[in-house]
């Protein structure tokens, strides 16, 4: 991968980091609660009112799915200063421009993606 191209994928990172902590600063800094923003976020798929432990399993779906994808972002910064970043895990393959530009934080070549999650 040459310098820029690495440049371009290490800013895309950092925004998109940038963007999840300004969302998680929202979340949970008084702005909007986090069982407002699940349900908001319920909101769009259905409009029936959500019980209380609905509320609650959606609190902590969020919440991992954001603690997920900030240590995914992480973990691609950091190999990225190793210098693995593009780098199939299974295979050692470079990882084609257009899977990282869709997901920056993918560690796995379209095809060995596809066999990890057919098993």
């Amino acid at each position: 991968m040459n310098q820029i191209t690495a440049r371009l994928f290490e800013a895309q990172l950092h925004d998109m980091r940038a963007e999840l902590l300004d969302r998680l600063h929202v979340q949970r800094g008084g702005v909007r609660g986090r069982a407002e923003s699940a349900r908001e976020a319920r909101e769009h798929i259905d409009t029936a009112p959500l019980r209380p432990d609905e509320s609650f399993d959606m609190e902590l779906e969020l919440e991992e799915r954001e603690a997920a994808d900030l240590m995914a972002i992480d973990k691609a910064l950091q190999r990225m200063k190793a210098g693995e970043y593009g780098r199939c895990i299974d295979c050692a393959q470079r990882i084609v421009d257009a899977r990282l530009q869709a997901q920056p934080t993918a560690l796995r070549c379209l095809d060995c993606q596809t066999r990890f999650e057919s098993t």
